[in-house]
């Protein structure tokens, strides 16, 4: 980090807690302040990103009737941070089956029960665990238990790559950790650190099902990738990967990742190549996506029309750095907002964050409005919502945050430099600070980002 940005990162950090301890003696605006005079787009805003993660829960998408052995034994696995609903749907569904594994991430089981049958698993994530390595074990162990007249039934979901993992030979938990947060610093797409991730595991890329055998395989997915390839939503355990070591390894030098020694020596190693489909035995699996972002915008985007807003669907594939989608969809609103319609401009997608600064708090739904709010700088019409439909925006406890035409001048009033903020990766301080940020818990679904920018009809 230069000296540049750790001075940016103490000055945010300092102005942070200037302005919460300011905020807490009523000397500036706050939290009740912001509520009552943007009270009406508070409630849309929050209104819209509700409707959109109803729309994607698992109680909502999950199929009436979930395909089971006819002459010999169900196993259910469900992996992911929409694990726990879609379990319970699916033994509320399927009755008892011969074995049930559910795996998701600490504090993402909410208030559902689950008969003792069920062996529940909670695991690391972003950054996987040891639970992570002994989640996957089992699976694979299930998986193995199977033969031609069993049935597997996947349940899948964003989360997946972290919450069960099973290292290569030579590669250690360690190892996998450091490649993680390797990549996850780097501003890498979700589709490149996958691609690293299958070629470091015994169960990604495939080989879930390669373990399953002859037995048929049915995968159920809520998508939480762009463009809802199956091979990438928890990196594709039962669907055959096309990328190679040789991808996985350009991929790691296009970025200058610094990897322990066991992870380039496996990653040179032709023994962990992607196996051919035809070696999986695909032909008895099946693979249903249930529900995905386009859901989810396509909700939202039929409540704000609803609510008399002219809305702009931006899709659901969005993938830029997030600071600069910030700075792109300000230009786009203040084009939009000229001809004093009330619109609402919705997008989903997964932006990425190149972190500089390790110790800065943050995710890239609360960079996005940052990027967002200094592009607009204060203007009068507009308001915005970024979050992640899991309810967790990057490692925080915040789904996201919101902004309003007054959110620079409140910062300003307490010493916060939105820039500063920014360039520390230190976007969670700065929205705590003013009492913006979005804390509804895990959600138990994730269909990646939800974006809607409110602007407020009559022109300027």
């Amino acid at each position: 980090m230069t000296a540049e940005r750790a001075t940016a990162g103490r000055r945010c950090a300092q102005a942070g807690r200037g302005a919460r301890a300011a905020i807490r003696e009523g000397e500036v605006w706050g939290r009740m302040t912001v509520e009552v005079r943007f009270a009406r787009q508070r409630a849309v805003l929050r209104g819209l990103f509700d409707r959109a993660v109803d729309a994607v829960s698992a109680a909502a998408v999950m199929p009436r009737a979930l395909a089971q052995a006819r002459d010999g034994r169900t196993a259910i696995i469900a992996i992911g941070k929409a694990a726990a609903p879609m379990m319970r749907v699916a033994i509320d569904r399927v009755g008892d089956p011969a074995a049930a594994l559910l795996v998701t991430r600490h504090g993402h089981l909410g208030d559902l029960a689950f008969p003792d049958t069920v062996e529940i698993v909670e695991a690391g994530h972003p950054v996987p665990d040891a639970n992570s390595l002994f989640a996957a074990d089992r699976a694979l162990a299930i998986a193995a238990e199977l033969r031609a007249q069993d049935r597997l039934i996947l349940l899948l979901s964003g989360g997946g790559s972290a919450l069960a993992a099973a290292p290569v030979a030579g590669v250690s938990l360690e190892d996998k950790q450091a490649v993680t947060r390797a990549l996850l610093r780097s501003g890498a797409t979700i589709g490149e650190i996958n691609c690293v991730r299958k070629h470091l595991s015994r169960i990604k890329g495939g080989r879930l099902a390669l373990a399953a055998g002859p037995a048929l395989t049915t995968t159920y997915i809520i998508s939480d990738v762009p463009g809802d390839d199956p091979a990438f939503v928890a990196s594709g355990p039962t669907v055959a990967d096309d990328s190679s070591l040789a991808d996985a390894r350009a991929i790691v030098a296009g970025y200058a990742l610094a990897l322990p020694p066991a992870v380039s020596a496996a990653l040179a190693d032709p023994g962990n190549e992607s196996p051919p489909a035809d070696a999986l035995g695909l032909a008895g699996c099946e693979t249903l996506v249930i529900a995905r972002a386009r859901d989810a915008l396509t909700a939202a985007a039929s409540a704000a029309a609803a609510d008399g807003l002219v809305v702009t669907n931006l899709g659901d594939r969005l993938q830029a750095e997030a600071r600069h989608l910030g700075a792109s969809h300000a230009a786009l609103a203040r084009r939009l907002a000229a001809d004093g319609a009330a619109r609402a401009i919705i997008s989903g997608g997964e932006t990425t964050v190149t972190v500089v600064n390790p110790n800065g708090r943050g995710g890239r739904n609360l960079e996005y409005l940052l990027g967002l709010a200094i592009a607009l700088d204060g203007d009068p019409r507009i308001s915005a919502l970024a979050c992640d439909t899991d309810g967790i925006d990057g490692t925080e406890d915040a789904a996201g945050a919101m902004i309003f035409p007054d959110t620079l001048a409140r910062a300003a009033t307490v010493g916060l430099d939105p820039v500063a903020c920014l360039a520390a990766n230190d976007a969670y301080r700065f929205f705590a600070a003013l009492g913006d940020l979005v804390v509804t818990g895990p959600t138990l679904t994730n269909v990646n980002d939800f974006r809607v920018i409110l602007i407020e009809g009559g022109g300027a």
